[in-house]
């Protein structure tokens, strides 16, 4: 059906109440969150809002990484904001699809541009990659979270997880890395061979390896904001 009347376009649209708890996926690119407290989102993600929420926004800068690092800054992928009060708030990014992911005692590393909202009983540690810091133009952040608690991550479309084991790394795209484990420590390597089949421009491939034992998560698309330097 393509043709609608307001009424039955408001009742095939309109917000409804799952009973799912602070996070809940109203479409699978709209994130309601129920409030009553504070949560961590990043900045410039709300859509609309009910209620009396406040929301203060807090740079990556603040975190201690230093001013050397702020024009590796691009866009609002490395910005959080508080929202706190009592209210429905609704969060997206891009149309990108939201997960919602429930942490028991355990960690993630999250993409910058790719961490939507995230609960404050998570403690979170924000990263630089530094290895990378001169061959990247940005999206050089990630965000380490661990604990217990829910935090919601975007992908563009669905997203393919793969398994780390000992003995059989896996290597992937930065531009398409979305998450991994906690307990992975990714090492950069180039490819000088791929230049002409993998990445942005030319130059050489930037790929992220991953050893251990653990899981990757990576989307069927390339992030824009991270491209070569000299692309």
């Amino acid at each position: 059906m393509s043709k609608y009347s307001i009424a039955e376009f408001i009742k095939n649209t309109e917000q409804e109440d799952k009973g799912e708890g602070l996070f809940e996926l109203e479409t699978p690119r709209m994130l309601e969150v129920n409030l009553n407290g504070m949560i961590w989102a990043k900045a410039g993600s709300m859509v609309a809002y009910n209620g009396k929420i406040k929301y203060e926004r807090e740079g990556i800068l603040e975190h201690g990484l230093g001013s050397m690092f702020k024009k590796a800054l691009t866009g609002e992928g490395a910005s959080l904001m508080k929202a706190n009060g009592q209210g429905k708030l609704y969060l997206a990014d891009g149309g990108k699809k939201i997960i919602i992911l429930q942490l028991q005692n355990e960690s993630i590393y999250v993409n910058g541009n790719d961490l939507l909202a995230f609960e404050p009983s998570l403690k979170h540690e924000i990263k630089l990659m530094k290895r990378v810091a001169g061959m990247m133009a940005g999206g050089l952040f990630n965000v380490r979270c661990e604990g217990s608690g829910m935090l919601a991550i975007t992908t563009h479309y669905e997203p393919l997880t793969l398994r780390v084991t000992p003995g059989k790394p896996v290597i992937t795209d930065p531009n398409a890395t979305v998450a991994w484990s906690g307990n992975l420590r990714p090492e950069f390597q180039t490819d000088i061979s791929f230049k002409t089949f993998v990445g942005r421009g030319s130059g050489e491939s930037i790929q992220m390896r991953f050893e251990g034992d653990g899981f990757v998560i990576v989307q069927p698309y390339e992030e824009v904001y991270m491209q070569q330097a000299n692309s």
